[in-house]
């Protein structure tokens, strides 16, 4: 059976300050839990004056402190700014906090650009290059298979779930060889959806840790008490991302009016391309868009991004969302 999973950028909104985002995650991850999301995951980001997640592992703990049940980790850490050892570090130390329930989720992609990534003082093309060897030296922190020469406290032994995480084929194909689960960021680059999906259960080899494919894909949803709030209050993630793809990022601003309507043709294309995998809407709307999504890819989990500018319409999406899949479930 489908499962349902949520990803919180931890999103600034205008008007505020990274705290006021980081002070909201707790709140946010209890209420995902109470409606039922297997897991709570958060995105390693730098340099961005919208996103407040750079310091993954903590906001991680600050999750794993307001629930009690659901999975919580990374969507991911973005391992060629670390230290393969520092990060089984970290993870073996949430894991001791919150046992059984962790998620490390790798990404290849820096989170930031090339001042961010000397400012971290790496060399981001010569570690994405080696990103295949420090996934399998990370995995071996947790195992001792291989023996990497040194112990990783706490680490070693820590049942970390590990996924590999991709928004082109280089990922899937990663994960397929090291026999890994796989997620795919369509939630924001969406284009190579359906060949990765391909190429990962094609080429899956099962490993001592997963004996069959395991495919989780993202998308944005938005739901409200009617379609047109649902439009308006997306109209923010609307803006954070043509803002975004045109060079100039920011905070999540209020939601206006016929936000689509006024933009230029060309970005309302490019905006159109990214947003193809995204629902907003009703509950009804939103079941319906989520049914198209797992027809359209067959994953074994999907994970919702679902920003808004205002906080008590966030929980109130994150509610209508839980109650559309289950209306799936139900059906099915």
């Amino acid at each position: 059976m489908t499962k349902l999973s949520f990803l919180d950028l931890v999103n600034v909104v205008e008007g505020e300050e990274p705290a006021d985002a980081i002070r909201r995650v707790g709140p946010v991850a209890a209420h995902v839990e109470a409606c039922g999301y297997h897991r709570y995951w958060v995105a390693e980001h730098h340099g961005l004056s919208g996103v407040a997640a750079a310091a993954t592992a903590l906001i991680i703990a600050e999750a794993g402190h307001a629930t009690s049940r659901i999975r919580i980790g990374s969507g991911g850490i973005m391992l060629p700014n670390h230290s393969p050892l520092v990060i089984a570090e970290q993870f073996g130390t949430l894991d001791a906090l919150f046992p059984g329930r962790i998620d490390l989720g790798l990404g290849r992609a820096p989170g930031a650009d090339n001042r961010v990534a000397r400012a971290l003082r790496r060399d981001f093309m010569r570690e994405a290059e080696e990103f295949p060897r420090n996934v399998i030296e990370l995995r071996a922190h947790f195992t001792g298979e291989p023996d990497v020469g040194i112990l990783a406290v706490p680490g070693r032994g820590a049942p970390v779930e590990m996924w590999i995480l991709g928004s082109s084929l280089f990922g899937a194909q990663l994960a397929a060889a090291l026999g890994m689960p796989y997620a795919f960021a369509s939630h924001f680059a969406p284009d190579l959806l359906d060949e990765a999906l391909m190429i990962y259960r094609r080429d899956f080899r099962p490993s001592a840790h997963l004996r069959e494919p395991y495919a989780a894909a993202a998308m944005s949803a938005i739901a409200a008490d009617t379609a047109a709030e649902a439009d308006y209050v997306a109209s923010s993630m609307m803006q954070n991302f043509v803002a975004l793809r045109t060079g100039r990022p920011g905070k999540l601003p209020p939601p206006v009016e016929n936000y689509g309507a006024s933009l230029d043709p060309a970005i309302g294309e490019m905006l159109g391309r990214v947003l193809q995998c995204s629902s907003f809407g009703t509950q009804e709307d939103v079941a319906r868009g989520i049914k198209r999504f797992i027809a359209r890819t067959q994953v074994d989990e999907v994970i919702v991004h679902s920003p808004t500018y205002d906080p008590a319409a966030r929980l109130r999406s994150i509610t209508l969302i839980a109650r559309a899949f289950e209306s799936l479930q139900v059906g099915a």
